[in-house]
């Protein structure tokens, strides 16, 4: 079923879903985000850009070695919520998810809402475990309204709310997943762009708590994916792009996000081929990043930017990987020029 759900300065499409009953808590519950880069198969019929014609994968036989790849690697960590980007449709998903099943008896649904970036046709993309209660997949809107009043439109996210059993109950995890307009000096641009994701964030987990008979029913907040920031982790201005997201937008500190990065150690932190960047990150809500002494709850166990996961042997060097990729070896190519970040939050 599908809404169109429209409220002041906000517009929002929803996909409502039913949600899968869960036999037994589980002990785990993770999170992983990864830029893919140019994640398209190598059928260019339903590419009507130039750039996503030329970004396709060149061969049928060069497709199925980067798919089978990446199933591989999710299949390694088998993340609960796998949050991606650069993926050209939910075609690719399709064909994706089904390698992961045939390959690794591995099964996941897939999320895509159809994105406004025309010009490179990437979207963003959730991958959900069978047993996840995936309750809702939705995207905002911004109005000629909103932009007036400095808002930016973000062309390519997706937001879900995912319940959690957690000790005999089901506790509720508002996700976004995001990516940001690139290059260095879009930073302002990239700060409109978080101010209506924290405009929508806000307005979705007030709905959400609002719809729960139990008003004291925990409702976590995580946002990923690739940010494009220059913001490094412990270095972050109030007013940059990160920060304004972060803050989702209020005066009220206690609702402030906690990036993740901050738990990685600093030589370990790097998420990019271009040395030092952190573009794709994780940030929670406070409550997901501490363990409440006395209570069976949700809270971080680790964090950390696995490139075991995307490097075929060495890293690629910018020159290979960006000029001359599918020459490299298979067992030597890199997947993407990103690396996944993956974080663990136990329930004790």
């Amino acid at each position: 079923m599908r809404l169109i759900f429209l409220c002041p300065l906000a517009a929002f499409f929803l996909v409502a879903l039913n949600s899968p009953a869960n036999a037994a808590d589980p002990t785990e519950f993770s999170v992983m985000t990864w830029n893919l880069e140019w994640f398209f198969d190598n059928q260019t019929a339903d590419n009507p850009s130039e750039l996503g014609r030329e970004k396709s994968s060149p061969s049928r036989k060069q497709w199925d070695w980067r798919r089978d790849r990446v199933a591989a690697a999710i299949a390694k960590v088998r993340p609960t919520i796998v949050a991606l980007q650069e993926v050209e449709s939910q075609n690719v998903m399709f064909f994706l998810t089904r390698a992961m099943d045939r390959n690794h008896d591995l099964k996941y649904d897939d999320y895509v809402i159809k994105g406004e970036d025309f010009y490179t046709e990437q979207d963003v993309a959730l991958l959900a475990t069978k047993t996840t209660g995936v309750r809702s997949i939705s995207r905002g809107v911004v109005t000629p309204s909103m932009k007036s009043r400095g808002y930016a439109a973000v062309s390519k996210h997706l937001f879900a709310v995912v319940e959690i059993p957690v000790n005999g109950k089901i506790e509720l995890l508002v996700i976004a997943n995001c990516h940001l307009r690139a290059m260095a000096e879009k930073g302002e641009l990239r700060a409109r762009q978080t101010r209506s994701l924290s405009l929508w964030l806000e307005r979705l987990v007030t709905g959400v708590k609002a719809s729960q008979e139990d008003p004291n029913q925990p409702v976590h907040v995580l946002v990923t994916g690739d940010f494009n920031t220059e913001e490094l982790a412990g270095q972050i201005a109030a007013d940059s792009d990160l920060g304004v997201l972060m803050s989702r937008g209020t005066s009220d500190p206690s609702d402030d996000l906690v990036d993740l990065h901050d738990r990685i150690p600093p030589t370990e932190r790097t998420t990019h081929l271009l040395p030092g960047r952190q573009f794709d990150r994780i940030l929670v809500s406070r409550d997901l990043a501490i363990d409440t002494p006395g209570v069976v709850d949700l809270s971080l166990r680790d964090v950390a930017v696995r490139t075991d996961l995307n490097f075929g042997g060495d890293q690629d060097t910018q020159e290979e990987h960006w000029d001359n990729y599918w020459n490299i070896p298979d067992d030597q190519r890199d997947i993407s020029d990103h690396n996944p970040v993956l974080a663990r939050f136990q329930i004790q």
